[in-house]
């Protein structure tokens, strides 16, 4: 595959955010930039990569199966991860995860045909590091709090019908290409969505509490130069 004129000026605009001789540490937002056209990791994408860095494509594909987060096969416009782990699976994510693979008939990382409408991607996810509003699913990495089987039907009924439900924090829904580029590091362009979204209640109360005590982060200059091994 080819890829875009507008992707190829991405990669360079993400490499020339690193220090000289530090190129690949760009390899991670350049995958989520091949993900923003392709809506996967394909092979060409994994040599887009691998050429862009100067990298072989072993070194590539080894980050790219690595993270869950890219995806090696094609993935629908609404990427749907329902979290089972222990907390958000005994308080209902289990079945919430079976009612919508039952309802859209398919499984673990398997995407609906497109012959049904907006094509969606379920799988279910490890961790979604939100145990405080458990049970949650995200859409897009956009969170669903305290749902149960009933409400993660209706979400996914409202995606069939082209419909964007509201998640409970962040803003409004894009697609999965179109987080992808966020993902990137290139920022949302629709107007008002970088503002979006009220802080959840277990959030601001943590947030109280540090105020309260006064705990804070120790001072970090994001000026401090990075140091290599060759200047120690």
């Amino acid at each position: 595959m080819t890829f875009s004129q507008e992707t190829h000026d991405r990669a360079k605009a993400v490499i020339a955010r690193y220090p000289a001789g530090r190129e690949r540490s760009a390899l991670l937002p350049l995958l989520h930039l091949v993900q923003s056209e392709q809506g996967y990791v394909s092979g060409d994408g994994i040599g887009f990569c691998a050429e862009t860095l100067g990298l072989t494509r072993a070194e590539v594909s080894a980050v790219a199966t690595f993270y869950t987060m890219y995806k090696r096969h094609p993935t629908g416009d609404w990427l749907v991860s329902v979290c089972t782990n222990t907390m958000c699976g005994v308080l209902g994510g289990d079945k919430a995860y079976q009612a919508v693979s039952g309802h859209l008939g398919v499984g673990h990382q398997e995407t609906t045909d497109p012959a049904d409408g907006p094509q969606i991607t379920l799988e279910h996810a490890e961790c979604l590091a939100a145990c405080d509003y458990a049970p949650v699913l995200t859409v897009n990495y956009e969170f669903f709090d305290g749902i149960d089987a009933e409400a993660a039907l209706e979400i996914v009924k409202q995606l069939q019908k082209g419909e964007r439900p509201q998640p409970s924090r962040g803003p409004r829904l894009c697609t999965f290409n179109e987080i992808e580029a966020q993902l990137a590091g290139f920022s949302d362009e629709r107007q008002g969505a970088v503002g979006e979204g009220p802080a959840g209640e277990p959030t601001l109360a943590g947030n109280r509490l540090a105020a309260k005590y006064g705990i804070a982060v120790p001072g970090f200059d994001p000026e401090t130069p990075i140091v290599s091994k060759g200047d120690k």
